[in-house]
């Protein structure tokens, strides 16, 4: 283990936001971390995955530990299904890219999602109608304070909506290393509900899908709307889709009868993030080196040289047109740091 000191991180977030760490160390291994944890134990921590999830705002006062621990294994199977143990550093879409190619079937619909094996616990990634908790059997995590190893199960994760236990009462208190999966190896079940996989299934005239025309279907429709970031930076979608009681919905509808929605249960509404971002004419503007993305009003983006503060400031800016015209907050998906 090399630590560097004074690291630009520009290369190590998916918005490419070009801030300094104090101290530096990249991470290859769970006993190189416990190494580290065990030698660095009075010093502030800063845990660095795939930075795809996150918006650097300010210059990293710590010992940044970028997870970089590889691995791919097959921990049990059948006939009909594959355990796999997946190590924190595997890229997400390579490692979904891996699943199709072997016929494991359960997460085509997440393809092309950037980030790390690592982080996505944390957010419990989701597109496309799945979302990471149908697949995750646990993950094991380091303990930052007592450098031991804790097993959490998809239960303990406490999985919400973009959340998990990782976000909450554990946050800043584990490092996840490892991601174990239950995928199927025949009868895959699709999820082909979302009107867009259904269009970019029929006009291939591909009536009878597999795994991978579902995850080509997805890759194509992400590509088509989503910025690559690593030609134009951004994290993907920056905001969640709110969740709104029906009343509130049904008195939007009045005075909106386009609104578009998805039914949670008897009490709630999702309305998309998106369609209110659009109504409130941010699609496509630019502020300096920030902006909204002109083909997903839900991403923003840095053209160039944007500033963390300078793409907060615009989703601050959209927070509060969108209060004000929907009396709807906006929560945001990435991590303000």
């Amino acid at each position: 283990m090399k630590i560097e000191y004074h690291k630009s991180l520009k290369e190590y977030n998916t918005f490419g936001i070009d801030v300094t760490a104090a101290k530096f160390v990249q991470i290859t291994s769970e006993s190189e971390l416990k190494d580290i944890l065990l030698k660095e134990v009075q010093e502030p921590l800063f845990v660095l995955s795939g930075g795809s999830n996150m918006l650097l705002t300010k210059n990293i006062d710590a010992l940044v530990l970028y997870i970089a621990i590889k691995g791919i294994s097959i921990q049990e199977e059948s006939d009909s299904f594959v355990l796999l143990s997946v190590n924190a550093g595997e890229n997400w879409h390579d490692f979904v890219q891996y699943c199709i190619k072997n016929n494991y079937g359960g997460l085509e619909n997440l393809s092309l999602i950037p980030g790390y094996v690592g982080s996505a616990p944390i957010q419990n990634i989701g597109a496309y109608g799945v979302e990471l908790k149908d697949t995750l059997v646990s993950c094991e995590a380091i303990n930052i304070t007592t450098g031991k190893k804790q097993l959490f199960s998809n239960k303990d994760c406490q999985f919400g909506y973009r959340n998990s236990i990782f976000k909450n009462e554990g946050k800043g208190k584990y490092i996840i290393t490892r991601v174990i999966f239950r995928l199927t190896k025949k009868d895959h079940i699709l999820n082909t509900s979302y009107g867009a996989i259904k269009k970019a299934l029929a006009d291939k005239g591909i009536t009878k899908p597999t795994i991978k025309d579902v995850s080509e279907a997805v890759i194509q429709i992400r590509k088509s709307k989503l910025p690559d970031p690593l030609e134009i930076g951004n994290s993907g979608s920056f905001f969640k889709n709110p969740v709104i009681s029906k009343d509130h919905f049904f008195k939007l509808q009045r005075s909106y009868p386009t609104i578009p929605f998805y039914k949670v249960d008897e009490s709630a509404m999702k309305v998309p993030a998106a369609w209110l971002i659009e109504q409130c004419g941010f699609k496509g503007k630019r502020w300096g080196d920030a902006g909204v993305h002109k083909k997903q009003a839900l991403v923003l983006v840095n053209y160039n040289n944007a500033t963390g503060k300078e793409i907060l400031d615009l989703a601050k800016r959209i927070q509060k047109a969108i209060k004000e015209k929907f009396d709807i907050f906006l929560e945001t998906e990435v991590n303000i740091i």
